[in-house]
């Protein structure tokens, strides 16, 4: 069936399953991409939002579990499902942001709860500058507020030459050995497995479009001082690119922000420590309701 929300058009295909899950492809304001939506369930509405290089599957293991909450997760624009905008170019945080409202719009939901890893974490930054009313609270997930270091900058620079010259895979098998917890990397050969289908599901422009973006991202540290919404900080204990240090100096710059720490993960805690991740996002969704 089809069903129109202000100015986007949602499908919503086929019955979904038995908790109530259905995929939804959103026309964004420009009209020059689509986004593949997954909802599961009902209840407190929460955005999830991936980072660099995965895509919604990221979240699998909350999407399938927090069953207080109605899920919503979606394929950032040139990732998975969701489409390429004409021309090669079309990124900038500003487009992610608003792809997040042309996402909640076309789902029904006013404002929800933002839950965000690493790059997920910079798009949410820039909806809180952007439209904050959207946002009831957060969920900050292995995510900094700090731009690129000069050297960061060149690492993008050297990672877009890489895609550019070999494709996604070769970004994902450079990115690897940082992403995942040693304990992850010895236990779980799966989840290495799964980080690299995410990366597959890139499309070129959408790789170097993200590379950019997260060049060029705006320092947060200030945003993050104004906001005024419950937030949970979670940080995996073997984070090499936003350790525990960083995740408890940014909770500190947000009032009343709670930090916590997931033993034995890495950039992914979501992926690689799901139980653990999952306790305390029920509590913290448990609190808001």
């Amino acid at each position: 069936m089809q069903r129109a929300t202000g100015r986007f058009l949602a499908h919503v295909c086929g019955p979904g399953s038995p908790d109530g899950a259905r995929t939804v492809t959103v026309r964004v304001p420009a009209g020059e991409v689509e986004l593949a939506v997954e909802v599961r369930g009902e209840g407190l509405p929460v955005l999830f939002v991936h980072g660099f290089p995965f895509d919604r599957t990221l979240w699998r293991h909350q999407l399938a579990t927090l069953s207080r909450a109605r899920r919503i997760a979606f394929d950032l624009r040139g990732v998975g499902g969701s489409g390429v905008p004409p021309g090669g170019d079309g990124y900038s945080l500003s487009r992610y942001a608003d792809d997040l409202v042309a996402v909640l719009d076309a789902v029904g939901v006013g404002e929800a709860v933002l839950c965000g890893l690493s790059m997920g974490g910079y798009v949410i930054f820039e909806l809180l500058r952007r439209h904050p009313a959207r946002v009831k609270a957060m969920i900050l997930a292995d995510t900094k507020p700090q731009a690129d270091s000069a050297e960061a900058k060149r690492g993008r620079e050297e990672l877009t030459q890489v895609a550019e010259r070999e494709g996604p895979d070769a970004v994902i098998e450079r990115l690897l050995p940082r992403l995942l917890a040693p304990a992850t990397q010895a236990t779980q050969p799966e989840v290495a497995g799964q980080v690299r289908e995410m990366g597959r599901r890139w499309s070129l422009p959408g790789l170097v479009g993200a590379l950019r973006v997260l060049r060029d991202r705006p320092d947060s540290t200030e945003t993050l001082r104004g906001v005024r919404v419950p937030t949970l900080v979670l940080v995996g204990s073997d984070d090499e690119i936003a350790p525990p240090d960083t995740a408890r100096a940014m909770a500190q710059l947000i009032p009343g922000a709670e930090c916590h720490v997931v033993p034995a993960a890495g950039h992914l805690a979501p992926l690689e420590q799901p139980e653990a991740t999952n306790r305390w996002l029920d509590a913290f969704l448990r609190a808001l309701a």
